[in-house]
């Protein structure tokens, strides 16, 4: 069992673990359709690193089960980013991309402070680190290989830059105290991922990450038109026999 947090600290659990909850039911969606057998490996562990990840978080706030499958879809607090479709292989990476690469940032943040979520962090920056690694080394095959996948990996690159400035609005209760300095974070993500994106021959996307242009309320509780979907299929089997166990 998890140590119970406060009333703010599960609100911080809460956002994060919804991300990497999301983020790895959208993954799993790959199991079977991934273009070769070792990214079916490699996503599907990504996906249980996340899993991990949203359990221990949820379970700071209360019941992971509850917490995961029988809230309503205003109830979850995940960025949108997390939550779009897969698409296709490159439009996933550049989720990964975009999102592996504020994570490691941001847990690599709170394993160097003191607050309640530096221990978490401390042992998962090494498993979103190898995830930020993954996305870039297919993002550099994609952008710099055949005209195709060039141009599959510019689109993905570029349909998912209007999520990316919600990652870098700060998150309910974590600050100064727990090590994390959002301007910085941001400054790094985006030296990143733009150094990135231009090695592997693409074309960073123009327009600000913040203010009225950029899209996302998911930490309000307000997702796009895909997420009902995917919820419902999360939680179909867990609301269909409740109290179930196996």
């Amino acid at each position: 069992m998890t140590a119970p947090v406060s009333t703010t600290a599960a609100a911080t659990a809460i956002a994060l673990g919804d991300d990497a909850l999301v983020l790895s039911h959208r993954l799993g969606e790959w199991a079977g359709h991934a273009p070769v057998l070792e990214e079916e490996v490699a996503l599907a562990n990504i996906a249980l690193d996340l899993l991990g990840q949203a359990r221990i978080l949820l379970s700071m706030a209360g019941d992971e089960d509850e917490l995961a499958y029988l809230r309503e879809e205003r109830a979850f607090r995940n960025v949108q980013l997390v939550e779009q479709p897969n698409g296709d292989f490159a439009h996933t990476i550049a989720r990964q991309l975009y999102f592996s690469t504020y994570q490691s940032l941001l847990y690599g943040q709170l394993a160097g402070g003191d607050g309640e979520f530096a221990p978490l962090a401390a042992k998962a920056v090494k498993e979103v680190s190898y995830h930020q690694d993954h996305a870039e080394q297919w993002t550099l095959r994609l952008g710099d290989g055949t005209a195709e996948s060039h141009e599959r990996m510019q689109r993905g690159i570029d349909a998912l830059w209007r999520f990316t400035g919600e990652m870098f609005r700060p998150v309910e209760g974590l600050g100064d105290s727990d090590g994390v300095n959002w301007e910085a974070l941001h400054a790094g993500w985006t030296e990143s991922v733009t150094a990135v994106i231009e090695k592997a021959t693409l074309t960073v996307p123009s327009g600000p990450q913040e203010g009225a242009w950029t899209a996302g309320a998911g930490r309000e509780g307000l997702h796009t038109e895909s997420f009902g979907r995917m919820l419902a299929e999360m939680q179909h089997l867990h609301r269909s026999h409740p109290g179930a166990s196996w």
